[in-house]
């Protein structure tokens, strides 16, 4: 339903001539290869595969598309870590359809996208030495399986999610136990949770 009416918003907005949708983060690619496109609005929420590996692997194919990346979480929990991996700008899905139009408009034109909120985000960011948070340590992939370890789900559940063996997953677990110097899971939710890095 959000898909259907922010394609309607644009239509309605905006001049488009072609908007191509999908509803599974694996079929992304395909169409970014298959069609010339001037920007991608990619939810971080996509079942198949996590936008921000999505997006990691689009910039690493075609860095000259922009892409503004939409969540339902608070900028805090992951603007950084998009405009890290090459977002031109982050948008809030409850934000009023006026900004959202704006950001299309402002990437779609070359510019990055960065409103108040995200803009102290990131500011934020920047004046914490890169040492004070030992999840900064962590890989994208480490990062995305961290953040399932904290909600629950078993290293099955998460190999299915972001295709990935078990033990593969397995291995991933272990880094960032080492890099983060936690001892195991418990642990690693109560610092996921202390540092707000996923919503309560």
């Amino acid at each position: 339903m959000l898909r259907h009416g922010l394609l309607q918003l644009l239509k309605e907005s905006m001049s488009v001539a072609c908007v191509y949708e999908v509803d599974n983060g694996n079929d992304v690619m395909d169409i970014v290869r298959t069609h010339h496109l001037d920007i991608v609005i990619l939810d971080i929420s996509l079942p198949g595969k996590d936008g921000m590996i999505v997006l990691a692997e689009l910039k690493e194919e075609f860095p000259h598309i922009p892409v503004l990346m939409l969540s339902i979480q608070p900028e805090s929990q992951y603007a950084a870590r998009a405009f890290r991996l090459g977002a031109a700008g982050c948008v809030n899905k409850a934000v009023a359809p006026e900004e959202l139009v704006r950001a299309v408009r402002q990437i779609a034109n070359g510019e990055n996208y960065i409103n108040d909120v995200t803009s102290s985000v990131l500011l934020d960011t920047l004046r914490r030495p890169d040492t004070s948070a030992p999840h900064r340590l962590l890989s994208e992939r480490e990062h995305q399986v961290m953040l399932r370890i904290a909600s629950g789900k078993t290293l099955t559940e998460i190999g299915n999610e972001l295709c990935l063996s078990v033990k593969t997953v397995s291995t991933y677990r272990s880094r960032l136990l080492e890099k983060m110097n936690l001892q195991n899971n418990s642990q690693l939710t109560h610092y996921v949770y202390k540092n707000r890095l996923m919503a309560l």
